[in-house]
């Protein structure tokens, strides 16, 4: 998303483009989607953890949120969110090398955020965030109480598509 927005107009390579997220709040919008004949997220707490190139490099905070609004659902913030957001640290490619020396890496740090809300869901839109938010709940042990959605796969799994 990022990459081909931003930099391929320097390659020549103008196109519109928007997000998953952006894709299926419209779609919501438009009537097209709705959070009806299949599974129920009915009482369940839903966080958002804000990808780095989603918010902070292209500012889209509000369509994830406006797609995970129309599930019958508690929409719960983490203290660090949108422009103030916690990177996961695959932005700084943590996924692909070994940590450098520290007191706690930085999924690790981020899943503290998570566990603050009493979430049951995170929800994202990168798939980078997800191996490492997925990480993370495996590194909390937090495998049967929290689960790591793409806001695809649970706009798919509500509509029962």
């Amino acid at each position: 998303f990022n990459t081909i927005r931003n930099e391929y107009p320097g390659l020549g390579g103008t196109y519109e483009v928007i997000h998953h997220t952006q894709l299926i709040q419209s779609l919501i919008d438009e009537g097209k989607l709705k959070a009806e004949g299949g599974e129920s997220f009915k009482g369940r707490k839903i966080t958002f953890h804000d990808p780095c190139y989603l918010g902070r490099a292209n500012n889209v905070y509000e369509a994830p949120r406006a797609a995970l609004e129309i599930l019958d659902t508690e929409l719960v913030e983490m203290k660090r969110c949108k422009s103030n957001g916690l990177c996961c640290g695959a932005g700084g490619a943590q996924m692909f090398k070994e940590p450098e020396p520290g007191k706690k890496d930085i999924n690790h740090e981020r899943m503290l955020d998570v566990i603050q809300t009493g979430a049951s869901v995170i929800a994202s839109g990168c798939p980078f965030c997800m191996t490492m938010l997925t990480d993370g709940v495996k590194h909390m042990e937090k495998e049967q109480e929290i689960k790591v959605l793409d806001i695809a796969e649970i706009t798919v799994r509500a509509n029962g598509l």
